[in-house]
């Protein structure tokens, strides 16, 4: 039996059960592909199988289950054999169903299969509603575009340009009226105005596709929207076409998002369609932006090669066209003198004209770089307004609106500028100046002593020849101007005007050098309505030493003072304080005419102080109401300073400074007035500071000469500029090399003497029309503080303060002779050297004239004006 199998199984032969008939595989286990491996090459040529092989099967299943028959164990189809469940070829054996390699064709799977990673395709929608849910998508956003488009209306060419006109700025005097506009508004021309050059140069620069494309450059748009989305970066692929609309019309904004980009697409497209190339490129040239605050090709070519756009060569035309990319950053290189950038932009547009036009390669041979012309100054500036533009831009910048802001905003701003006050103020300090040297300074500032309003000024004749705003930047020692601040301190502080103080010169305090009066002049005991009305400084120094000078400084920083000349972040009182002692009460603190004028107010508004300012308020148009909001509102908060009784008694005490003292050059006639005049060492600074009920003025001056950095020598003056020239050929010196310092007014200017007959003359305009008012009476408050006996008085017809100096018979100091005469030196007394603003310092010679600070200084010819104000001198 075992030969059989042995045979059966070398000729392949299916074995046969016994009686000859063919054993059946188990159903699971047959495969319809027919024999497999071995059994597959052994087969006859037409594919069927040989005697022997099926002899030798029937013999293999003949020797029963004990044996290895067909389905006995280890045996053909047997557990374990061949074919048989668990072995080879079998259920659950290599290469059998369910076991390892089954990866035949036709072979069924197992049901614990039916979940592998096949079977995620069951997860896919089927393709037609794919289809269709694209197309319906697609109608969707399209017919969301063709909605768009069709309500994409194109404002009229006017309507454009004045909306383009509106992003500037306008200011007004506080009636109403416009003194300036802020904002440049474009030059237009025509486009056959501009050479054909330079229209290639622009479109070079900016959309070589400009004559083909359709508004938009699609490849370049969508690159520029996924770089935005990205947040790589936020510009770039906008059209000529796209940058007009941009530009010229309402609603689309130079925000850099996505949503202003789909507005362009429309907006643009539209354009293309409805209006010529030539008319959009004309459009885009007269608005485009080139810096220097300049729109318009023909702006740009005044601006940067002073010629008009018709006049441009080639390469200029690259330049202006290669500028258009970063107007503001080339701006800010090219000031600094670093002309890379703009010169590899020129570069730029200079090769891309031969691919607009083919003609260009031998046209742009040889072109150079052309370097533009310097910056100009707008004329907005010009005259007295340029001063008034830049004090309310300050403060502006101040409350949060920038320069940039006002010149692109559309904001209206009204100021607290009165209109003849302003022309008042000019005419007074020019009249009065025009016979010194350009190098001597005026100032001069009026503030509404109720709110803080600067209702005119005086800095200068031309903002854009003599840019230093002096009322509100000139920051100079206030000299015996600052004594009302030690009296309003002295009065606060419960003491009264009738206090006693004794006048002897000179006095020292401690921690100062020794303190004169004008002319070493001694006064015996003296009450406060004395010493103020003559200006003695040593009176005002032992006041400094009763109160503290923190005291003294209190009051004056808190009426305003000292705030433009802080140094280090320290108010300027405090630094005078700290390095100077008690020279702080005669006037060592440096201030401007502004700080001044505010802070008197605390004398003529019952002891409060509200801190100057020029702005009423700000307005900006709502572009979707188109009404007018208020950005900004006037700052009025008012602080106590002193108490009410301390200002009516110093009012008192400054009139008598007008009506017998050193300020009698103020008096107005009938109209009330209370002030005090100011004169520093070797009169450098002269001031006169005065009020009435309605306005308080200060009017400040001093001379600044040039100097050599490198030899510190006094340079030429230009006597119509008042700025340096080379002494042999007269041409102007460099400005980076010389600095200007302070000398002594020419004439020995004195505080009552010219300030005072500028401030007269100005008060006496500016008040003309208003109502003469009184100040409040003399409360008397407080008690005397005696520290020197009360002399015992003498009977007299009528007490009056007596002049420091020799008058005549208008109480005006003889032209030809010094009012205040040298007085001798002691034998054995050594001469004195003066530091730079040491008021206390000098021999009597230095004090005569006005220096030390007491304000006598009568300097100069012209006499005041005896014309009573608030009346017509018709009327006698």
């Amino acid at each position: 039996m075992m030969a059989a199998a042995a045979g059966g199984s070398r000729n392949g032969d299916t074995p046969r059960a016994e009686g000859g008939r063919r054993a059946q595989r188990p159903r699971e286990l047959q495969d319809p592909r027919g024999p497999r491996g071995p059994e597959a090459t052994q087969s006859g040529a037409g594919g069927g199988r040989t005697r022997s092989s099926r002899t030798a099967r029937s013999g293999m299943e003949a020797d029963g289950p004990q044996g290895p028959g067909r389905r006995g164990p280890g045996g053909p189809s047997g557990p374990g054999g061949p074919g048989g469940p668990g072995g080879p070829g079998g259920p659950g054996g290599p290469g059998g169903p369910g076991g390892p390699g089954d990866d035949g064709p036709g072979r069924r799977r197992a049901k614990s299969d039916k979940h592998d990673k096949g079977d995620w395709k069951r997860f896919l929608p089927n393709w037609k509603l794919v289809m269709a849910g694209i197309v319906v998508v697609a109608a969707g956003v399209f017919g969301m575009i063709a909605v768009a488009y069709s309500n994409t209306v194109l404002p009229s060419e006017n309507d454009a340009q004045a909306q383009a006109i509106a992003q500037g700025s306008v200011f007004q005097y506080r009636d109403g009226t416009t003194f300036a506009r802020v904002g440049t508004k474009r030059t237009s021309i025509k486009i056959n105005q501009v050479p054909q050059h330079v229209q290639d140069a622009v479109i070079a620069a900016e959309n070589r596709s400009f004559f083909q494309d359709n508004g938009i450059d699609l490849p370049s748009l969508a690159r520029s929207v996924w770089m935005t989305a990205t947040g790589q970066q936020t510009q770039g692929g906008s059209t000529i076409t796209q940058q007009m609309a941009r530009n010229y019309f309402e609603g689309l904004s130079t925000e850099r998002a996505i949503t202003r980009k789909v507005k362009e697409i429309f907006v643009a497209v539209r354009l293309d369609r409805e209006w010529d190339k030539k008319k959009v490129l004309e459009f885009y040239l007269n608005t485009i932006s080139f810096g220097r605050d300049t729109y318009g090709i023909e702006a740009a070519a005044q601006e940067f090669f002073r010629k008009p756009a018709a006049k441009l060569t080639i390469a200029e035309g690259a330049y202006l066209a290669g500028r258009i990319q970063s107007p503001g950053d080339f701006d800010k290189l090219e000031a600094n003198g670093d002309y890379a950038k703009t010169t590899e932009r020129f570069t730029y547009a200079l090769k891309g004209l031969p691919v607009v036009n083919p003609e260009y390669t031998a046209k742009i041979q040889g072109a150079k770089f052309p370097k533009p012309k310097p910056q100009r100054t707008s004329q907005d500036y010009k005259g007295m307004r340029g001063y008034m533009l830049n004090i309310v831009e300050r403060e502006l910048g101040q409350r949060g609106i920038s320069k940039d802001m006002l010149k692109s905003g559309g904001y209206t701003i009204r100021t607290t500028f009165d209109k003849a006050t302003m022309t008042a103020a000019k005419e007074a300090v020019e009249a009065r100046t025009k016979v010194y040297p350009k190098t001597v300074h005026a100032s001069l500032a009026a503030v509404h002593p109720k709110n803080g309003r600067v209702l005119g000024f005086y800095s200068g004749r031309d903002y854009l020849t003599d840019f230093n705003n002096r009322a509100f930047d000139a920051a100079k020692q206030a000299a015996s101007a600052f004594k009302p601040y030690v009296l309003a301190a002295w009065l606060d502080a419960g003491f009264s005007l009738d206090s006693y103080i004794s006048g002897k010169s000179p006095y020292k305090a401690e921690g100062t050098t020794p303190i004169g009066n004008s002319g070493n002049q001694s006064f015996g005991s003296i009450n406060l309505v004395k010493a103020t009305a003559s200006s003695v400084n040593t009176v005002f120094v032992q006041m400094g030493e009763k109160l503290g000078l923190d005291a003294v400084a209190e009051i004056a920083k808190a009426a305003g003072l000292g705030e433009r000349g802080s140094q280090k972040g320290k108010n300027a009182v405090d630094v005078a304080v700290a390095s100077q002692r008690y020279q702080t009460t005669i006037g060592s603190a440096s201030v401007t005419a502004v700080e001044q004028a505010a802070g008197y107010s605390i004398f003529a508004n019952a002891g409060k102080h509200t801190h100057w300012h020029t702005v009423l308020w700000a307005k900006k148009k709502d572009r979707a109401t188109g009404t007018q909001l208020t950005v900004v509102k006037e700052v009025q908060a008012d602080r106590q300073v002193i108490s009410p009784e301390a200002a009516a008694d110093a009012t008192y005490a400054l009139t008598q400074v007008v009506k017998a003292g050193t300020g009698t050059a103020a008096n107005l006639g009938t109209r009330p007035v209370a002030g005090k005049t100011g004169t520093n060492n070797d009169s450098k600074d002269a001031w006169f500071v005065g009020f009435t009920p309605q306005l308080s003025t200060a009017v400040g001056m001093y001379q600044e000469v040039p100097v050599s950095l490198k030899s510190g020598a006094k340079l030429k003056v230009n006597p119509k500029t008042g700025k340096a020239i080379n002494g042999k050929t007269g041409k102007p010196i460099n400005p980076d090399k010389y600095f200007f310092k302070e000398e002594a007014l020419p004439g020995e200017i004195g505080g009552g003497g010219v300030p005072t007959q500028i401030w007269h003359d100005f008060m006496a305009k500016a008040l003309e029309r208003a109502e003469i008012e009184q100040f409040p009476e003399r409360v008397n408050a407080g008690t005397p503080e005696n520290m020197a006996p009360k002399p015992t008085p003498t009977p007299k017809p009528s007490e009056t303060v007596e002049p420091d100096v020799p008058i005549d018979d208008e109480g005006w100091p003889p032209e030809d002779e010094n009012p205040f005469p040298d007085d001798p030196q002691d034998e054995g007394d050594e001469a004195e050297t003066c530091e730079e603003g040491d008021l206390s310092c000098g021999t009597p010679d230095d004090m005569n004239g006005n220096g030390n600070g007491n304000g006598n200084g009568f300097g100069g010819k012209a006499k005041p004006n005896t014309v009573p104000s608030g009346r017509d001198p018709a009327d006698g």
